[in-house]
């Protein structure tokens, strides 16, 4: 009987994924640019952001950029870590015959 690896609950929302993969590519990324890319409202990327904060898969910078608040986002070992993770059981999960 084959066994499905559990899958990161932290990156199974739809958003979270979506944040984690735009900075796997990117040193840093900024709110606005994340909010653009995904098409989510502040608000939920707002929350979304805390979420992968809390969980240590990002860091977050708040400062000021002419007079304006930033918000600077990049990714943590850990989130690279487990971003590798969760695509290595997804490609589990679509070739089940590597399986054992």
């Amino acid at each position: 009987m084959m066994k499905f690896k559990d899958l990161d609950p932290v990156l199974h929302s739809q958003l979270r994924l979506a944040i984690v993969s735009l900075l796997m590519g990117a040193e840093v990324a900024e709110f606005t640019w994340i909010k653009e890319q995904t098409g989510a409202t502040a608000g939920n990327l707002s929350i979304q952001i805390t979420k992968l904060k809390e969980a240590g898969y990002i860091e977050v910078e708040k400062k000021f950029k002419n007079n304006y608040p930033q918000t600077l986002c990049t990714i943590t070992p850990l989130g690279r870590e487990k971003f590798t993770e969760y695509v290595k059981a997804l490609k589990e999960y679509l070739n089940p015959g590597t399986l054992r």
